[in-house]
């Protein structure tokens, strides 16, 4: 059995009621470019139905690593194209660079971005 298997998961959910969205996402490991392959056309169908999409995210970075440097582009890009349609991110987390990335994030999203330590305040403060 190999022991230096690095693990890399991503699942994301998306919800709609109207033109109001529930986005949900966990990564493990480190994310890429294909990971940002999968989730950016996702992200562009479901909120390109609409017109004017209100969203608020739930990210789970519990178990990210961060990101590979060309998803780190991929990332600021999909920001730059939907950061005005996000009316809150919460992002939790256990690292102190996530808290600092989510202030750098709120630089480029219209909505609030804030970051939480555990899931439970971060569902309470999305549903506020």
């Amino acid at each position: 059995m190999n022991t230096n298997l690095t693990t890399h998961e991503l699942s994301i959910g998306i919800e709609r009621c109207g033109n109001s969205f529930f986005l949900k996402l966990k990564a493990k490991g480190k994310l890429s470019h294909e990971d940002y392959e999968i989730i950016t056309p996702m992200i562009d169908s479901a909120l390109g139905a609409v017109k004017e999409p209100k969203v608020k995210a739930l990210i789970d970075g519990t178990e990210l690593e961060g990101w590979e440097p060309r998803a780190a582009w991929d990332d600021f890009k999909l920001g730059l194209k939907h950061g005005n349609e996000f009316v809150k991110v919460a992002i939790y987390g256990n690292k102190k660079w996530q808290e600092t990335l989510t202030k750098l994030g709120s630089w480029f999203i219209s909505g609030e971005v804030k970051f939480f330590e555990n899931k439970k305040d971060a569902i309470d403060w999305l549903n506020y």
